[in-house]
């Protein structure tokens, strides 16, 4: 039996992250990945001749900067480009970009209300004091129930970011973790079309309306990113998003790190209560006293782990966990770029290179949720498409395009017992056919489409009711909540177990913090400091 110091379970990019810094501290350390490629859900691949694209994972910004520098991706090929506006938002009978500058955004908003205008830098100020302390507390290990004198020191040392806010910026903190991001945008502007640019990051990737409590934290989630140095930006990693985890496997390789694809994990083996080590569906056997798991609470506890090595009250709330994010998304192949009723031309414009958010209005994004929870999918979804090629050519041959459809909100599952399988392409149809009425040229310039509903989305990539946050990001599964109290801290239930993908602090995206923070508590533990605190 082969033996290492870490195991680390799924290739995705947190996992990459944590088997580095293990590497990097000594360990010797392997990856096992169950699909032909690593990178997990932020890869690129053809998938059609000519034409390749960033499959599951499709924007950049919230990749922590001390990651990116520890691991010297750029040596290793990491290129971001900066989008030249963040939004395109094309409504029925007009059009908002956002971004560009607080000068521009503001000329923008002028249209609408000139009121919201003067209201924009105070409300940009008031979301990057948050932001800030969000940055912060990404790397940072939460505070763990009963965790002795380490979590103290943890609680303390963490509080103090938050004590040491003025009031109101303390207000806007609670508003945003309590709040509908409905509510919490009413209380900044008055036009909806202004609000909606905003409401928009509330519903990505979130089960949810946007009048529904708690959806503005996963607003603020989405703003607390940075590219190149420039807070909150967004931007396309050049060569698509498997072009980042690929960089990160050849900073992994030069660490030592020993990477194993078509690995799949069957079994996580537990000898007197700690555990030794996988078995691989193969049959094979790998020892290792630490185990590092990239993937959600819900796979791991509910598929790798034996219940017997697992106690009563554990199983209990771990059943609680909620996953599932209403996420259907797509790939199409195109001959000519998207041309727009509200702003015309297929000759490449600054609002082809940004996000284009199909999403007209507060009412609109709350019946897609209604929607969904009554029919499966909504009548009229919220789609935002980003058109990389139009930055990267290498993505499709000279005159076409590559496209993501990133589309909310398909329920993880169907009422009445349906498949996703029976019904994937008739959804997709209307997904094409929703862009359509907004570009009318789109669906007859589609030469090809790949569809990833919610069930193929777990399927593929291992994503429980196809959240791509491995998990609900609601205030009862945040922070130190997060997968569970008690288990907010990287560890498992389980000696030698621990947590290291989005389904621990801070959460989801493409940010390498869970990688970063389990790694810093798996060498913790090996320390003897560690081991008298704990």
């Amino acid at each position: 039996m082969k033996r290492y110091d870490a195991l680390i379970i799924g290739g995705g990019h947190n996992g990459l992250v944590c088997a580095f810094y293990l590497a990097r501290a000594g360990l010797k350390v392997r990856v096992l990945e169950r699909r032909h490629i690593v990178g997990g859900a932020a890869v690129t691949e053809e998938f059609h001749p000519g034409f390749r694209n960033s499959t599951a994972s499709y924007t950049v910004s919230l990749l922590r900067p001390k990651v990116i520098a520890d691991m010297r991706l750029h040596d290793h090929g990491y290129r971001v480009i900066e989008r030249t506006i963040s939004n395109f938002f094309p409504f029925p009978d007009t059009y908002l970009k956002l971004g560009g500058g607080a000068a521009r955004t503001q000329a923008e908003f002028a249209r609408f209300s000139p009121r919201d205008a003067q209201t924009f830098p105070a409300y940009e100020a008031a979301l990057e004091r948050v932001a800030e302390m969000l940055r912060d507390l990404s790397l940072k290990t939460p505070p763990n129930a009963h965790g002795g004198i380490r979590a103290l020191l943890a609680a303390a040392s963490q509080g103090r970011s938050l004590a040491r806010m003025p009031l109101d910026a303390q207000q806007d903190v609670l508003d945003m973790f309590v709040k509908s991001a409905r509510d919490f945008l009413d209380g900044w502007y008055e036009s909806d079309t202004v609000k909606t640019a905003f409401a928009f990051d509330a519903v990505v990737g979130n089960y949810a309306g946007v009048s529904t409590p708690g959806s503005a934290y996963v607003l603020l989630h989405h703003v607390f990113g940075e590219v190149n140095g420039k807070k909150g930006a967004w931007g396309h990693s050049v060569g698509g998003m498997g072009a980042i985890t690929q960089a990160m496997a050849r900073a992994c390789a030069d660490a030592g790190v020993e990477i194993s694809l078509e690995a799949p994990v069957a079994r996580l083996l537990v000898d007197g209560g700690k555990a030794s080590g996988v078995r691989l569906e193969s049959g094979e056997e790998i020892a290792a006293p630490i185990i590092a798991a990239n993937i959600g609470p819900l796979l791991l506890y509910n598929q790798l782990v034996a219940p017997s090595d697992l106690d009563a009250n554990f199983k209990r709330r771990i059943a609680g966990f909620k996953a599932g994010s209403g996420t259907f998304r797509m790939n199409v192949a195109l001959s000519e770029l998207p041309d727009f009723t509200v702003l015309p031309g297929k000759s490449k414009a600054e609002h082809h290179t940004a996000g284009i958010i199909i999403a007209p209005g507060m009412d609109y994004m709350d019946a897609a949720f209604d929607d969904a929870k009554k029919f499966g999918w909504s009548r009229a979804p919220i789609v935002e498409m980003k058109i990389p090629s139009t930055v990267d050519d290498s993505l499709a041959p000279e005159g076409a395009h590559v496209a993501s459809l990133f589309c909310q909100q398909f329920a993880p599952e169907l009422p009445d017992g349906r498949s996703w399988d029976d019904v994937r392409e008739q959804a997709a149809d209307h997904i094409i056919d929703t862009v359509t009425a907004h570009a009318p040229n789109f669906k007859a310039s589609v030469i090809a489409r790949q569809i990833h509903s919610p069930l193929d989305l777990e399927r593929k990539f291992g994503l429980i009711g196809g959240d791509i946050f491995h998990g609900r990001m609601s205030l009862d599964q945040l922070w130190a909540a997060r997968p569970i109290l008690g288990h907010g801290d990287y560890r498992g239930p389980i000696s030698g177990l621990y947590m290291c993908g989005s389904g621990t602090h801070p959460g989801g995206g493409v940010t390498g913090a869970p990688g970063h923070n389990a790694a810093h508590e798996i060498l913790r533990d090996r320390s003897l400091l560690g081991r008298l605190l704990g």
